[in-house]
């Protein structure tokens, strides 16, 4: 797993605190606050273009991180965590456009309503293991899409529904400019409140149902309990991904939230590294940047000598969702603990130099 540490040899904790704090060092904690800092003055200086892309790298990396907490943390698999992304999504609108309730509070309450549709699926799901749970969530995929086409008064159909952009004592963040700081603190959040999960009993005890579950349960762990309860948190994220996500594009299409998309959200998490908080991160801004590379290769390779060769014609475009699959592929077979483990490979390198441990 990638959570793996790397340290020297003789380092040594002397406490338990310094043992779970979140940042292992002082350089990486003010590392983190520059980070978030030029993060915050991004809008002075980024396009609408770049800007949308960080901002669907902050919605889709809150939800991907809740599927890390579901299958990296805890060892469970799920096929359909975009159903329960585009739950959020239709949640939060139906909230504010149905009953009133205000943006800034339906965010929130879609992850709630869609933790409650999590742990419906979890109960007997939790029960399951293997090929057995992979088809269960497969079947709350396509139960959902179907209830998502024909709930006319929840989604509005196969029309769709409007997503009204969320406002704040009369400010509305409607520009990608303003929305990039509700999506930044929400990630914030987010991502701080699921490495402090990880600190706690409950998220030792999730890890100990992963490692080994048989030892879990001797040691007194409900099995049960957690697996539905990793359930419950991986929907609540993907509930308020989804839901930001529907007030920044303010439309939310049923097409949207296919088994296409769960693949995706499940490339994010084995390429970033599973059982990994920052690897989910940047396994989700490799997954957005990488079809945007490969449009700009697409384009230099149309009309060329290769696109003549190959015969490719009207199919390069599909290069790009093929792209998607090898890499993920090719991250399998050849960095299967992923992006954040080849970092801390790369700190560890230079930290170390020139000495081998």
């Amino acid at each position: 797993m990638a959570n793996v540490s790397i340290i020297p040899s003789g380092d040594f904790k002397t406490s338990y605190g310094t043992d779970t704090t979140i940042f292992p060092t002082k350089t990486s904690r003010n590392f983190a606050i520059l980070g978030v800092v030029l993060l915050l003055a991004c809008p002075a200086f980024m396009d609408r273009y770049w800007l949308s892309l960080l901002i669907q790298i902050g919605y889709l990396g809150i939800a991907a991180l809740g599927l890390n907490i579901l299958v990296g943390f805890t060892g469970q698999i799920s096929i359909g965590h975009s159903a329960f992304f585009g739950f959020g999504a239709f949640a939060s609108a139906w909230l504010n456009n149905s009953w009133g309730v205000p943006v800034a509070l339906a965010i929130p309450l879609a992850g709630v309503i869609t933790t409650g549709v999590g742990l419906l699926f979890g109960m007997p799901a939790a029960r399951l293991k293997g090929l057995y749970l992979a088809i269960a969530t497969l079947a709350a995929q396509y139960i959902l899409q179907d209830f998502f086409a024909r709930a006319d008064w929840f989604t509005g159909g196969t029309a769709g529904t409007i997503a009204e952009p969320l406002t704040l004592f009369g400010f509305a963040f409607d520009t990608d400019e303003r929305f990039f700081y509700v999506v930044l603190v929400a990630m914030v959040v987010m991502y701080i409140l699921a490495t402090n999960l990880m600190r706690t009993r409950d998220g030792r005890a999730l890890v100990a149902v992963r490692d080994h579950y048989l030892s879990a349960e001797i040691m007194g762990i409900n099995l049960t309990k957690y697996r539905t309860m990793s359930f419950g948190i991986s929907a609540f994220y993907a509930g308020i991904g989804g839901a930001l996500y529907a007030h920044y594009l303010q439309f939310v299409s049923v097409e949207g939230f296919t088994i296409l998309f769960s693949i995706q959200f499940l490339g994010m998490i084995i390429i970033g590294g599973l059982g990994s908080i920052m690897g989910t991160l940047m396994g989700t801004a490799f997954m957005v940047f990488l079809p945007e590379l490969m449009q700009a290769l697409t384009k230099m390779v149309s009309g060329t000598a290769i696109d003549t060769a190959l015969n490719l014609k009207d199919n390069i475009a599909f290069l790009r969702e093929m792209s998607i699959g090898l890499v993920i592929i090719l991250f399998l077979v050849f960095e299967p603990d992923g992006l954040a483990h080849r970092w801390k490979q790369i700190k560890a390198y230079w930290k170390l130099y020139p000495f081998s441990h």
